[in-house]
C-alpha cells in the first residue's frame, strides 16, 4: 500500500503494527483476540468454526501472512496481490490497515462465510450489531424528538436561521454517532440533548478540533434548485450511527432543492459494526416497528426514497480492500466524480482518505485529498492516530489535556474540501477495476 504514490504529495510512512506503545499494536495484542473471543461466545458456530478462530489468534503472535484459502470467494485474486509484498511475515511487519482489513477477511474465511452451507453469508457479528440497535432505540426517540422540538420552535420569519440550525443539529448527530463502534467498544453512552446550552452539547462543542460547518453552509446555500444534486454519503457503522446517517439523508432528500442521496456501504461485514445493505433494511425494519409514531414515519418515508430511487444502496468492493482512497479503481471514481458531495463517515474511511500514513498533524487536509474527485465532507470521531488539518497550537494542549486524544473517540473532526470536479485523466486514481 505505502508503494503508490498519491499523485500531487511524497506519502509519509504507514502506520505499523511494530510501533511499540501504538493502538495498532494494542490491537493485535488485545483488541483483536476480544472481538474474536466476544463472536465465538456470541454465536452457536460449529466446532471445526471455533478452532479456525483459535487459530486465526494464535496466528497473531506465531504465525507468518498467508494467502486467502476461500476457494469459493471472487476476491482471492485482490487479496494475492494486496498480500504478496507481506507473504511469510509476522504479522507486526505489516502496515496497520493492510493487517486489519485483513484480519476481517480472515474472519470471515474462518467463520466459512464465503462457502456453501450452513454458514454462508450469514454475518458473524450480526448479533452484537442487532444488540446495538435495539439497545439504542431509546436514544433513536430522543433524536427524532430533537429533530421534531427543533421543527416546531422554528421562527417561521427567519427560514434561513431555522434551516441552518437544521443542518448543524444533522451534522453533529451523524459525527457523534459515530463514537459507537462495536469494534472499540460493546456499548457506548451517547447522548444526544435537545437543550442547547446543555453541558453535552458544550463539550460536543469544543471537542470538535477542526469545524468547517460554516464552509459546508455556504456551499449547500449556493445550490441552485435548477438542477437536481448529488450527494454521496460513505456510511460507517450500523446502529445508531446509521439511524443519525438516515435522518440527515431524510432532510437532504426533503429540501426544495431536489437531491439524489447514494448510500455506499459494505459488501460484506468487516469491522465488526460497519454497516452493509443488509443491515441499513434490518434498521428500517426496526424502526418501523417502534412505538413512536415519528420513529415510524423515518422508515416509511425512507423506503419510499428507495422505492422511487432518489435514495440508491450501493456496495462497492473497494470499500473492504486495503487500499487508499487515491488507489480507488475506475469504476469507483467514474461513479464519485458525478457527485456534488461525498460524505465521507468515520475512522476507517478517514484512514482511506489519508492512506493510513503518519502525515504531519498540521498538514493541509485540501492538500492530501486534493486527488479526492467531488467536494469532500469528513464526518469522524478520532480513533486513531492519524489526523490532517490541525493548527500548531492545538496540540500540545490536547496532548495535556487528553493524552489519549488520538483514540479515545471523545475527539471529532467536521473537515470540508470543495474540490473541483476533474476528468478521469487528470487524476491520478487510475487503477484498474
Amino acid at each position: 500500500m505505502s508503494s503508490f504514490q498519491h499523485p500531487q504529495l511524497a506519502v509519509p510512512p504507514p502506520l505499523m503494527m511494530s510501533e511499540t506503545g501504538s493502538f495498532a499494536h494494542l490491537t493485535l495484542t488485545q483488541r483483536w483476540p476480544a472481538i474474536a473471543q466476544r463472536t465465538i461466545a456470541e454465536n452457536d458456530f460449529s466446532p471445526d468454526i471455533i478452532t479456525n478462530l483459535e487459530s486465526l489468534v494464535r496466528e497473531l503472535f506465531e504465525g507468518k501472512v498467508r494467502l486467502l484459502e476461500d476457494d469459493h470467494a471472487a476476491d482471492q485474486a485482490e487479496w494475492a496481490t494486496y498480500l504478496h509484498p507481506y507473504l511469510n511475515q509476522s504479522w507486526l511487519e505489516v502496515p496497520w490497515f493492510l493487517a486489519e482489513v485483513y484480519f476481517y477477511r480472515r474472519f470471515l474465511e474462518a467463520t466459512q462465510y464465503f462457502q456453501p452451507g450452513a454458514w454462508q453469508g450469514l454475518d458473524p457479528f450480526y448479533t452484537q450489531k442487532h444488540i446495538g440497535l435495539i439497545t439504542s432505540l431509546e436514544k433513536v426517540r430522543a433524536v427524532s424528538s430533537q429533530i421534531d422540538s427543533l421543527h416546531q420552535s422554528n421562527d417561521r420569519s427567519k427560514p434561513d436561521v431555522a434551516w441552518e440550525a437544521h443542518v448543524v443539529l444533522l451534522l453533529h448527530n451523524a459525527l457523534w454517532g459515530n463514537q459507537a463502534d462495536l469494534s472499540l467498544k460493546p456499548t457506548v453512552d451517547l447522548v444526544f440533548q435537545s437543550d442547547a446550552g446543555s453541558e453535552q452539547e458544550q463539550t460536543q462543542k469544543t471537542h470538535v478540533l477542526v469545524n468547517d460547518t460554516d464552509k459546508l453552509l455556504e456551499w449547500l446555500a449556493k445550490r441552485g434548485k435548477e438542477r437536481s444534486h448529488r450527494v454521496d454519503i460513505v456510511a460507517d457503522n450500523a446502529g445508531l450511527e446509521l439511524v443519525c446517517d438516515l435522518y440527515l439523508i431524510d432532510w437532504l432528500l426533503a429540501q426544495p432543492t431536489p437531491f439524489t442521496v447514494y448510500l455506499h456501504l459494505k459488501i460484506h461485514p468487516i469491522f465488526v459494526s460497519d454497516a452493509t445493505i443488509a443491515d441499513v433494511h434490518h434498521t428500517l425494519t426496526a424502526l418501523s416497528n417502534d412505538g413512536e409514531e415519528s420513529v415510524q414515519n423515518l422508515a416509511e418515508r425512507l423506503r419510499n426514497y428507495v422505492a422511487i430511487g432518489r435514495l440508491q444502496l450501493g456496495a462497492d468492493p473497494y470499500w473492504v480492500s486495503p487500499l487508499a482512497l487515491w488507489q480507488q479503481p475506475q469504476r469507483l471514481y467514474r461513479e464519485l466524480s458525478q457527485s456534488d458531495l461525498v460524505i465521507l463517515k468515520g475512522d476507517a474511511n478517514y484512514r482511506r482518505l489519508l492512506g493510513d500514513c503518519h502525515w504531519s498533524f498540521t498538514t493541509r487536509f485540501e492538500a492530501i485529498v486534493s486527488y479526492f474527485p467531488s467536494s469532500l465532507l469528513a464526518l469522524r470521531t478520532v480513533k486513531s492516530e492519524i489526523i490532517a488539518g490541525l493548527q500548531p497550537e492545538q496540540i500540545e494542549p490536547l496532548n495535556q489535556t487528553d493524552p489519549n486524544w488520538l483514540t479515545s473517540g471523545e475527539w471529532g473532526v467536521i473537515q470540508f474540501a470543495d474540490l473541483p470536479h476533474l476528468t478521469l485523466q487528470q487524476s491520478a486514481g487510475e487503477s484498474s477495476g
